[in-house]
């Protein structure tokens, strides 16, 4: 399936803004539940895990609904 314009109102809207939207919050529940775990001293480096996490969950969500 390719990737279409999706119309809001008249609006169109990349399907990219989409994925990313349902990747952050996939990310915001993963890197929650992760620090309730492990502890936020677990990671070194929380920018870098933060970005990767999010482009990983993005990836995925436009991975799965291809």
């Amino acid at each position: 399936m390719p990737l279409r314009e999706v119309a809001i109102g008249g609006l169109y809207l990349s399907p990219l803004l989409l994925y990313a939207l349902i990747g952050l919050g996939a990310t915001l529940l993963i890197r929650s539940l992760l620090f309730r775990l492990l502890g936020a001293n677990r990671l070194w480096y929380e920018a870098w895990f933060d970005v990767s996490l999010f482009v990983i969950c993005t990836a995925a969500a436009a991975y799965l609904s291809a």
